[in-house]
């Protein structure tokens, strides 16, 4: 938003309020791709749970991995709306091209994990 409100009148400020747009708007687009990539390390330890944990904690770590799910599920759709405004496309190409692999592996994680926590029950 501090951007957004720099002054626009001359050819320097136009220069400087781009500058510090491009900033911010890639600012935006890695804080949910961080959030992707430190959430895909919990699955390890979220099927070492349901595999070998407490068998009434199984149920624990079914909802762990829900969250986690949702986590990247949620972070990728603000990384998908954040590259948009982004001139740097090189980066932003990167960015997509792994945070789509991520968030496929989440969802593969995600099934292998529940399948673990719903043997438990059977």
């Amino acid at each position: 938003m501090t951007a957004l409100a720099m002054p626009k009148s001359t050819d320097t400020e136009k220069a400087a309020r781009a500058v510090a747009l491009e900033r911010a708007n890639l600012g935006a687009l890695e804080v949910p791709w961080q959030v992707m990539q430190v959430v895909s390390g919990t699955f390890d330890l979220l099927e070492a749970m349901a595999r070998d944990g407490n068998p009434a904690s199984a149920s624990d770590a079914g909802v762990g991995t829900l969250c986690a799910r949702a986590a990247i599920r949620g972070a990728w759709l603000n990384v998908l709306t954040n590259a948009g405004g982004i001139k740097d496309r090189e980066t932003v190409a990167r960015i997509l091209a792994e945070g789509r692999t991520l968030e496929q592996a989440a969802a593969v994680r995600e099934a292998e994990i529940l399948s673990i926590v719903e043997a438990k029950f059977a």
